[in-house]
């Protein structure tokens, strides 16, 4: 917002009154220096240009609220906390458009919160983004799948993938498990369809399974010639006697029962 005074200071000074704000909380550029005319009278007032300094959190807030508007959506995003990580909630009365297919929509506001939140800085600072308490309800929800697929590897002794996830939401999951005795749990694949791998400690050696198109038996034997004719010991099996066509037709029920 810009400000007019005699001199600068009082161009600064009536812009911080307006806006209820201290130097520390603005920016403040000049914008014209005052033009005195004959005798020293003030021929053209001094200009600046004051406008606040938002936090990471503010400027995630407007952002969000830009948003919402351009996009025609009923939405409010208000700042909750701005302490280890920024936290913002959405209050709206279309949670569930919002909130998108297992959060898939609130987790596109939330990455496009924390580009605005970070930008220009060297360390990232995470940005969570909620609406009508959906990250709680789903954190718990993947700790319990953890859990249950936790046993499910160690029972089976070998890896259980799970399916492709977002990085908050797979965070959960390596948070769940890092403290078991009994699996360890790793990312593989390449975004967006990144997943977690449960391994477990204990791997359970794999029985031989029969291949039915390689025809070998559990034991590893030799190949059953289908069309052949040939036994698992290679024999040539006897050729089965083939089916003479009938020479009448069968009784027919329905008939029989007519005549009676």
């Amino acid at each position: 917002m810009e400000f007019t005074g005699k001199t600068v200071q009082e161009a600064i000074e009536e812009g911080l009154k307006q806006l209820g704000l201290t130097e520390n909380d603005v920016t403040i550029t000049v914008v014209e220096e005052p033009v005195k005319g004959l005798f020293g009278k003030i021929k053209k007032p001094a200009k600046v240009e004051i406008n606040k300094n938002y936090t990471d959190g503010e400027k995630a807030v407007n952002f969000l609220d830009g948003l919402f508007n351009k996009l025609s959506i009923e939405a409010k995003a208000k700042l909750v906390s701005e302490d280890e990580q920024i936290e913002i909630e959405v209050i709206t009365t279309s949670s569930a458009a919002l909130i998108g297919y297992r959060g898939e929509i609130l987790d596109s506001l939330q990455t496009l919160a924390g580009a605005v939140a970070n930008t220009g800085k060297k360390e990232y600072r995470r940005v969570v983004v909620n609406c009508e308490g959906y990250r709680e309800k789903r954190e718990d929800t993947l700790i319990n799948l953890a859990h249950r697929l936790e046993e499910k590897a160690v029972k089976l002794g070998r890896d259980v993938t799970l399916e492709p996830m977002s990085p908050y939401e797979r965070r959960i999951i390596h948070s769940a498990l890092s403290n078991s005795e009994k699996v360890v749990t790793k990312s593989e694949g390449k975004e967006p369809n990144r997943f977690v791998v449960i391994v477990p400690n204990e791997k359970k050696p794999q029985k031989e399974r029969f291949d039915r198109k390689g025809g070998k038996d559990f034991k590893g034997g030799k190949k059953f010639d289908r069309k052949g004719g040939k036994d698992f010991k290679g024999e040539k099996k006897a050729d089965a006697p083939k089916r003479k066509s009938p020479t009448s037709f069968g009784t027919f029920l329905g008939n029989s029962l007519k005549n009676d």
